[in-house]
């Protein structure tokens, strides 16, 4: 049975850092990616990063690009999302998802929750102007 547990989420003030973090647990990795979502209240749940585990290639929401970096270790079986510079705007749940679509389909496509199978309970993030 795959387990996904985030963590490391909190109130931070305008222009801090968060590292969140997922523990994953019975996931066989593949060439499928692993991502983080959030989803503000009000909002639809929205992807933030994705990530090939086994190439290590990365894709990031425009809104995120040069703040938040995506990593991963397998050896510890976790994955990573490093924010930088929040924004008062980042104020969501965080969620962390694994087994979606291959890298060549989320280049050529996008991608949406719908194309995840796997998800955590979510982590909360706050940052305060």
């Amino acid at each position: 049975q795959v387990h996904l547990v985030e963590s490391g989420g909190g109130s931070v003030q305008a222009g801090g850092t968060l590292r969140l973090s997922c523990v994953v647990s019975g996931y066989t990795y593949n060439s499928n990616a692993m991502a983080w979502f959030r989803q503000a209240p009000g909002k639809e749940r929205e992807g933030v990063a994705t990530i090939n585990p086994i190439a290590r290639t990365t894709t990031y929401a425009d809104s995120v690009k040069g703040r938040f970096t995506i990593s991963q270790d397998l050896a510890k079986n976790t994955m990573y999302l490093e924010m930088n510079r929040l924004k008062p705007e980042d104020t969501a749940i965080y969620y962390c998802a694994a087994n979606g679509p291959t890298m060549d389909w989320i280049l050529a496509r996008g991608y949406n929750a719908a194309d995840f199978n796997y998800w955590g309970q979510g982590t909360q993030v706050t940052v305060s102007s």
